[in-house]
């Protein structure tokens, strides 16, 4: 099943200013996730936060974090950033 990733705009404007690695990670992570559903347990990390909420560690101190709602195929990244700064 192919599932669709969306990145919330602040989570894309984060993006933008993380190192080039970490931006490549994450780009690996949106493809895994699309590819793979929102379980991604091959990552440094990767947690369950809620029912519906995940994240992992792109890097030791950059984090990306995501939800899917029951019943969709629509994957939503609403942080992408700094440790300090997640919404956990």
């Amino acid at each position: 099943m192919e599932y669709r990733a969306i990145i919330k705009k602040k989570a894309m404007k984060n993006i933008r200013k993380l190192p080039d690695n970490v931006q490549k990670r994450m780009e690996f992570l949106i493809d895994d996730l699309k590819n793979n559903g929102p379980v991604a347990h091959s990552w440094p990390n990767y947690n369950k936060l809620s029912a519906t909420e995940y994240h992992c560690h792109l890097a030791r101190k950059w984090v990306a974090c995501w939800r899917m709602e029951k019943g969709t195929i629509e994957i939503e990244v609403y942080h992408a950033g700094s440790r300090e700064n997640a919404p956990y």
